[in-house]
């Protein structure tokens, strides 16, 4: 599942070709889930990213590409499976595959919030603390996957934070210290800048510190778990993230 920072690289990618204020020409795909005769000639006016949403914004209306599991694009290039959504442009065609795609009434910029975004320039740290506040009971590995509280944190974002700040998964919001509490917000949000920096340079599996690790950097056996509601596969280590109970 593609997380939030390569959300950014396909929205920067896609900025770069210019296509504000140019008209769809063409509709492709086998999507049932919008009207793709609405799209027909319309205008885009943006392209912009919330999370692990690519929003592509019309002055209306605002189609959401979620990448799912096994979602991937194609720019310019098409692949030999089903196409869900392809849009054809006078000088450029965007191609996705194996995503949902959904047709959202309004606005972009009024239908987020945009302070949930770990990367958005309007990103709020402080708004992040009152919600984790308002969860004291939960999984501290749970609500880092929340995308109301850390849109566009996704599960290799999740371990490498936890292992960075050194707190096991199961420990619970209102177990951790102030001084945790505060890491917490500003690696999620600070790991997603380097994992945009280390994913556009190519390197980003040479940083990882403990995700797909057998051993963590201290040659200590890493654990391989299931955990927390959201049931995802977490990786830990016993001797370099405490527990807080």
């Amino acid at each position: 599942m593609p997380e939030g920072p390569s959300i950014v690289i396909l929205k920067e990618l896609v900025q770069d070709l210019h296509l504000n204020k140019t008209e769809i020409l063409g509709i492709a795909g086998n999507t049932k889930t919008i009207d793709k005769d609405r799209l027909q000639h319309q205008y885009v006016q943006d392209f912009k990213s919330w999370g692990k949403h690519f929003l592509i914004c019309f002055d209306d209306f605002t189609i959401r590409i979620h990448f799912m599991l096994f979602g991937s694009y194609l720019i310019n290039e098409r692949k030999k499976m089903p196409l869900r959504l392809g849009l054809i442009f006078k000088h450029a065609e965007l191609n996705f595959y194996a995503c949902s795609v959904k047709l959202l009434e309004g606005n972009a910029d009024d239908l987020y919030d945009w302070s949930a975004d770990v990367m958005a320039d309007e990103w709020d740290s402080k708004a992040a603390a009152r919600k984790l506040k308002d969860n004291p009971n939960a999984w501290i590995c749970d609500v880092l996957l929340d995308q109301h509280i850390f849109a566009g944190v996704g599960n290799i974002i999740k371990n490498e934070v936890l292992y960075r700040i050194g707190v096991h998964p199961l420990s619970k919001i209102r177990d951790l210290p102030p001084a945790k509490t505060k890491s917490l917000i500003k690696e999620a949000r600070q790991y997603s800048f380097d994992f945009l920096k280390w994913k556009k340079a190519y390197t980003l599996r040479k940083h990882w510190k403990i995700y797909s690790k057998k051993f963590c950097p201290f040659g200590h056996h890493v654990e391989k778990d299931i955990l927390g509601k959201t049931r995802r596969q977490t990786y830990y280590c016993l001797k370099c993230q405490n527990q807080y109970k």
